[in-house]
């Protein structure tokens, strides 16, 4: 198998500094078992190796052939990626003989360099093919699920995926476009959508949303990002920090309810005689929600939508 080119697109890693101090590591931390579930192009996992101690350790996650191409760059033996979601961040770890890890770090934006390829089908700014996928080894690519979709189909991925109030109407107008011709490319299926919008808030394209829905769908961002969810607390040791970085508010909902629930210590039955010292305790504690300053925002505008949430395990959540 031939290693993917890499075109040298630039890309700036967001809340980097702040992701990284997140995870606390310092003194003792410093030599633990920590995971980066989203390598992209390594901004957050060179840093992270260069706070690690000599004993420390780093297991990166990512679907992109060519962020693992980036990954094998990395000439430190302290660190290894792993080409897969970090949804199976427990078997792997399992795998490796690792039953629980110091601290996680999921940065959930798709990379510059995804998005400013036109090959990889990401964005309508440049003409490309409908790919869409983050792993372009396996699955089946955006215009390939355009062509076979049904109206109904495409009308609930539209709506649910990307928020879109005028799902109804691109559902209808895909499935007339593609008896005409195939959907194959970004700038055509940009058309379409525009056709189908008759009205758009101010300085946002028409087919913004119908993108994100499609690229959501075709990854399976959201069900890898609930699986991975539960996947990451079950492995986190006491004290372990938990530390996610979202783009959307999909994203950031399912974040942030996973992480109240687990804040949230259960309630007992009141009728039962529990002492105090006996009663359900929470499993984490809440730690942070930020956003990028407007220095950052200024510097990188794809930044203005991140979130980062920051959680800790506590003693009180039996593992897994």
């Amino acid at each position: 198998m031939t290693t993917p080119a890499m075109p040298a697109f630039q890309h700036r890693t967001v809340l980097l500094d702040e992701a990284v101090d997140a995870l606390n590591l310092e003194g003792a931390r410093a030599g633990g078992i920590y995971l980066d579930g989203t390598f992209g192009r390594g901004g957050h996992s060179r840093l992270i190796l260069s706070r690690l101690a000599p004993g420390g350790r780093l297991i990166a996650f990512d679907k992109d052939p060519q962020a693992i191409a980036t990954a094998g760059q990395i000439g430190d033996a302290r660190f290894e990626i792993v080409h897969d979601s970090f949804a199976t961040l427990r078997a792997a770890l399992a795998g490796r003989g690792i039953g629980q890890v110091d601290g996680i770090l999921l940065d959930l934006g798709i990379s510059s360099p995804q998005v400013d390829d036109p090959e990889r089908g990401f964005s309508f700014r440049n003409d490309g093919p409908l790919d869409m996928r983050m792993d372009t080894t396996r699955g089946i690519s955006a215009a390939e699920w355009l062509a076979t979709a049904s109206e109904q189909q495409l009308e609930k991925v539209i709506r649910d995926y990307g928020e879109e109030r005028f799902a109804f109407q691109i559902a209808k107008a895909i499935v007339a476009g593609r008896a005409v011709q195939p959907i194959s490319g970004t700038r055509q299926l940009a058309g379409i959508v525009a056709s189908a919008v008759k009205t758009r808030e101010k300085g946002k394209d028409p087919a913004t949303r119908t993108f994100q829905a499609i690229r959501i769908f075709i990854n399976q961002e959201l069900e890898d990002l609930e699986a991975g969810l539960e996947a990451a607390y079950s492995v986190l040791a006491p004290g372990a920090r938990l530390v996610i970085i979202s783009f959307h508010s999909l994203e950031d909902r399912l974040v942030k309810q996973f992480l109240a629930a687990k804040a949230k210590a259960p309630q007992p039955d009141r009728r039962l005689p529990i002492k105090a010292a006996d009663l359900p305790q929470p499993e984490m504690k809440l730690i942070a929600r930020v956003k990028p300053s407007d220095a950052e925002v200024e510097a990188n505008p794809r930044a203005r939508s991140a979130v980062m949430r920051v959680a800790e395990r506590l003693a009180s959540g039996a593992l897994q």
